[in-house]
């Protein structure tokens, strides 16, 4: 009877160490995935490359939200007129990011 005691009791030691161990292993998978999703946001900040072609229906204020760049009319000396723009026209794009600095006290 002993002997059944202590194999019940090594049977329920295992499975508490497999139970243990499998929740650690999935909220790890879980942990890197949501690290990788993060990564890939941050390669992605620059949806637009240096030269753009404007789209149908797209605007500078449209194109300088989408691409990050609010000095889109200071970058291209060609266009004189803000409210002239056409599908096909080329652009000179250069994301704009503001940093954030702390002041140490």
């Amino acid at each position: 009877m002993r002997d059944s005691r202590r194999a019940s009791s090594d049977m329920s030691a295992w499975c508490s160490a497999v139970v243990l161990l499998s929740l650690i292993l999935l909220l790890s998978v879980r942990e890197n995935n949501a690290s990788d999703s993060l990564r890939g946001s941050q390669f992605s900040e620059k949806p637009c490359e240096e030269i753009y072609v404007v789209g149908e229906g797209e605007t500078l204020h449209t194109i300088g939200d989408k691409c990050g760049d609010p000095f889109i009319v200071e970058r291209n000396p060609h266009i004189h007129d803000p409210d002239d723009v056409f599908p096909g026209l080329v652009l000179r794009i250069a994301p704009f990011y503001f940093s954030r600095k702390v002041k140490h006290i």
